[in-house]
């Protein structure tokens, strides 16, 4: 896959830093260009900086035409018979939506796994080394047999009535299986809704009967670093929370993963093998008629199972963010532009090469891991790691063992893992090798320059480019980012928009900024990646992302462009508190009082819940949905300090 025009090889520098990188703290500060040095070469797939925003620009101005170029690498059982894109982001003349290659047909896991085996005959390529918790639990699959196992599995859920349409919940840890249920959803057309294993049976609950899911699948159970967690427990607690509220889920598929030790390896090295901590004092309950093990329906499955031909905007699955309300948002992703845009971002981003050993960090309970585990990596035919454990267990170098284990070239974490690993000082990294590195990105939250300069010079040896980049669920794929090679890099700074994505900064008043500027980061016009709706609930679609300024896409999170053009996220726009003297603001707006804190209740991705916040102001204990607060400390913290306020 190439891009419009864009087929050869350019020369120039990329990573960035050397030895004088510490010195460079201040340059960073004041918004310098950090060059790269001459010595790194750029490889193939990359554009020079200048071609990058010529293309850009091009991308921009006439989407239709580039995105319909690289819709021609994938595979369409029918072709777009009209508009290759409408939209409209105005709430004042309408309806918000928006339309890519409406009318094609395809089906993304036949993309992503038979056109890989069939067309591009990679079906002995390694799709994914598995590492389980514990470092001696791994195995590997291949994309032939990763298509077999989503063939089978796809036949078993239709054998349990499961059509296009239809919901299915995943309630799973990082396991093969996770992926081949995604995969197998989307090969019928049904829509997944992944759960990350780390939420309560609540949260479980409440995103079946939201989106109606007829059937779950789930896990025995798992061990997080030294935590085992009884994930069909907690399982069938959501289920009984289900049957209460007046939605009984008929069907649920569990797989065994801690007990593989009873059914052995099997002669395909596909299946996991058995787990090596014993596990006896679990005890796994069972629902008769309702609960099925995943091994004994996978035994009477064929092999071989025809795709479900879906509508480019047919939707392909629905992943829940954090809501203001309280209520999560079932943000929901459709097949062709979604496919599209995760497919594109991954080989550029990434700088992909088909030796490449790519792995992210993410869970697949997020959209990273829904983005880039699985669809992106896959759709290119690239090798992954899937890892089961936590970057702590059973030691703190725990990353770059793997690193070197599977020899991983392209390395994707969060700044959370990279400031917790700092922690322990370089020894822990620089004793493993890391020679493989060659990319390193971060994602999640904006990364500050102390973490980056640790991440540069420590992980990647001062040799690797750092994408940093910027995106949301809603965006499906990277919006904000550096290219390897290309781009100067800057500590901190999301740095450009990807193709066909258009931001603008506005005042409060909506107005479009020029230059230098800092305010509201929005975006102008639909890139193929971008949500079409929140399940269920349009309207709250168009009043959360359009209501405020109509015309354009709202992020909610403020930006500053700089000097140069570079982006700099700054958070939530939402969580800025205007302050003046008393004289300009006046006595009426004076807080009645001031609590110092030791922080505020975020979401993993860095998000402040402003909703707890006002829940702590009233001393109202009935916080609802907290499954994804990432620190429930603070939130103890609060309440507890808040005594103080009564008088």
């Amino acid at each position: 896959m190439g891009l419009p025009e864009e087929r050869g090889r350019s020369g120039g520098g990329g990573g960035g830093g050397g030895s004088g990188a510490r010195e460079e703290a201040g340059a960073r500060s004041r918004g310098r260009r950090w060059s790269p040095p001459p010595e790194v070469s750029r490889s193939a797939h990359v554009p020079s900086l200048q071609r990058y925003r010529q293309l850009h620009q091009r991308s921009v101005e006439e989407p239709r035409e580039f995105w319909g170029d690289i819709a021609k690498e994938f595979y369409w059982k029918t072709p777009c018979p009209g508009p290759f894109l409408q939209y409209n982001f105005d709430v004042t003349k309408g309806k918000i939506f928006i339309e890519w290659m409406k009318g094609a047909t395809t089906n993304i896991c036949y993309n992503v796994l038979d056109r890989i085996v069939h067309e591009k005959k990679l079906g002995d390529k390694v799709a994914f080394y598995w590492e389980g918790n514990e470092p001696e639990e791994t195995t590997q699959i291949t994309y032939r047999e990763l298509l077999v196992q989503v063939c089978q599995f796809s036949n078993v859920l239709r054998k349990q009535g499961i059509r296009k349409g239809d919901r299915v919940a995943i309630y799973m840890p990082m396991i093969l299986e996770l992926v081949v249920a995604m995969l197998a959803c989307a090969r019928l057309g049904a829509l997944h809704s992944i759960v990350f294993a780390g939420f309560s049976a609540e949260s479980l609950c409440e995103r079946i009967l939201d989106s109606s899911c007829s059937l779950l699948i789930t896990t025995d159970a798992f061990y997080r670093g030294e935590k085992l967690v009884n994930l069909k427990e907690l399982a069938d607690e959501a289920l009984e929370k289900c049957r209460e509220k007046g939605f009984p889920v008929i069907c649920c598929i569990v797989v065994k993963h801690l007990g593989r030790e009873e059914l052995g390896t099997g002669d395909s090295p596909s299946q996991s093998p058995p787990i090596k901590r014993p596990c006896r004092d679990i005890q796994i309950s069972w629902n008769q008629g309702v609960d099925f093990w995943w091994h004994e329906l996978m035994k009477e499955a064929g092999d071989e199972c025809e795709p479900e031909w879906c509508d480019a905007e047919d939707p392909l699955f629905i992943l829940y963010t954090s809501g203001s309300t309280g209520k999560p948002k079932g943000v929901v992703h459709t097949v062709g532009g979604y496919m599209l845009y995760v497919a594109t971002t991954f080989k550029y981003v990434f700088d992909f090469h088909a030796e490449d050993v790519f792995w992210c960090t993410a869970d697949i309970g997020w959209i990273t891991g829904h983005s880039y585990v699985t669809y992106g990596p896959l759709a290119n035919g690239a090798t992954s790691v899937l890892f089961e454990g936590i970057p702590t267990y059973p030691d703190v170098s725990r990353l770059w063992s793997i690193v070197d284990k599977y020899k991983v070239t392209k390395f994707y974490t969060a700044p959370t893992a990279i400031r917790l690993l700092m922690k322990f000082g370089d020894e822990p990294v620089t004793k493993h090798s890391r020679a493989s590195l060659q990319v390193l990105g971060t994602v999640g939250e904006p990364i500050n320059p102390e973490a980056w300069l640790w991440y540069h010079q420590v992980v990647g040896a001062q040799r690797c480019p750092i994408v940093d980049t910027f995106w949301q669920t809603e965006t499906g794929g990277h919006m904000l980012t550096p290219l390897p090679g290309a781009t100067p890099m800057k500590p901190g700074s999301a740095t450009f928009p990807f193709f066909g994505v258009a931001p603008a900064i506005l005042n409060e008043s909506g107005e479009e900024l020029e230059g230098e500027a800092e305010g509201y980061l929005v975006f102008k016009q639909p890139w193929p990646g971008i949500m079409r709706t929140v399940y269920g609930n349009h309207e709250r679609f168009e009043t959360t992302y359009f209501k405020k300024f109509p015309g354009y896409y709202v992020t909610g999170d403020g930006c500053r462009r700089d000097q140069d053009g570079y982006y700099w996220i700054t958070g939530r726009i939402d969580d800025m508190l205007n302050v003046s003297v008393r004289e300009k603001i006046g006595p009426i707006a004076t807080p009645d009082y001031i609590q110092n804190a030791p922080g505020l209740p975020k979401t993993r991705s860095g998000k402040i819940m402003r909703r707890v916040l006002r829940k702590i102001a009233q001393n109202d204990h009935d916080l609802g949905d907290m499954s994804t607060v990432a620190d429930p400390s603070v939130i103890r913290q609060l309440f507890t300090h808040r005594c103080l306020t009564i008088q």
